[in-house]
């Protein structure tokens, strides 16, 4: 088993852990590509010299190149920071070309844990104090003390990883995990808030699914069925969504049929004495992902045309 060793500031963990959030995303300044290990695979967390010190950690779940303000829509406070301008502040204090919206690498993972001090793990003996990014280990080498101290935090939080209703088929279509991922540990983990939203905008071509708009800052994902109401963070429960539809959507003014058809409800009128723009757009097809296994599922419209304030 490969695992990745990254080197973090502490105050980054510290922000993290006092939400102890589920999906992280740890974020590099610059957009360069992460391929040191596959989806699945332990992803732990060192802080900065002299702290040579492992405080956490999670599994790896996939790697996107995102604006800064997409990373911040997609996971807020999980991206370690307190607001949008500390995070651009951040980023442009590693880069010599500063931006408003730059471009940054994240690494997104899943079932994330963070350390009381007391629990903190020494570094591997063969860590180099130069390292600035990381470092890959393997299971079958570099055995220590410290590697077996690792190895055994590893196997604890893999066994502490809930069960899902997903089974490894539909997962395998909603994330596309390749051959050589720890299959086994993924189709256990939860995907969160984050990674739906990036993947909802991705099948949707970043495209308001009922209008086409292509304006980022005011799409978002949308549940069919409510996440508040066991609705999943799957593809075909979502749907991309200007933020005034997606707002009527969730309150019922707005659904669609099972021939993805777009419905608008009377009340809108009725109640308001408004509604010409949505009025507009009643009867019309929703605009659909290019692969049919994501398109919305009939049970999740189902369940929303049960709830329809029609």
């Amino acid at each position: 088993m490969k695992y990745y060793i990254a080197v973090t500031d502490i105050d980054w963990f510290k922000c993290l852990k006092s939400l102890n959030p589920n999906e992280v995303n740890f974020w590099s300044p610059s957009a360069q590509s992460f391929n040191a290990i596959p989806p699945g695979s332990p992803f732990l967390f060192k802080l900065h010299y002299p702290n040579h010190y492992i405080v956490g950690g999670g599994f790896f779940l996939k790697y996107f190149k995102l604006s800064l303000s997409m990373a911040w829509d997609s996971f807020g406070l999980n991206n370690g920071v307190q607001n949008l301008e500390s995070f651009r502040e951040k980023i442009n204090r590693y880069r010599s070309n500063k931006s408003i919206n730059p471009e940054i690498g994240c690494t997104i993972l899943v079932e994330s844990f963070f350390l009381d001090e007391k629990d903190w793990l020494k570094v591997p003996q063969n860590w180099n104090t130069q390292i600035v990014r990381g470092k890959i280990y393997n299971s079958n080498e570099d055995i220590n003390p410290e590697t077996n101290a690792l190895l055994d935090l590893i196997n604890k939080q893999k066994d502490q990883i809930p069960t899902q209703d997903e089974n490894l088929n539909d997962l395998k279509e909603i994330i596309d995990i390749p051959e050589k991922s720890d299959k086994l540990y993924l189709t256990k983990a939860r995907l969160g808030q984050g990674v739906f939203r990036l993947w909802v905008a991705r099948e949707y071509s970043n495209r308001c699914s009922m209008t086409g708009e292509r304006t980022l800052p005011v799409l978002e994902a949308a549940h069919i069925k409510k996440y508040a109401s066991s609705g999943p963070n799957r593809i075909d429960n979502g749907l991309f969504l200007r933020s005034d539809l997606h707002k009527l959507f969730d309150l019922h003014y707005i659904t669609i049929t099972r021939d993805f058809k777009i419905e608008v409800s009377k009340k809108i009128n009725e109640e308001f004495n408004n509604g010409k723009i949505y009025y507009d757009l009643h009867g019309k097809t929703l605009l659909l992902p290019n692969n049919p296994l994501h398109f919305p599922s009939k049970k999740y419209i189902d369940y929303h045309n049960s709830k329809f304030n029609g």
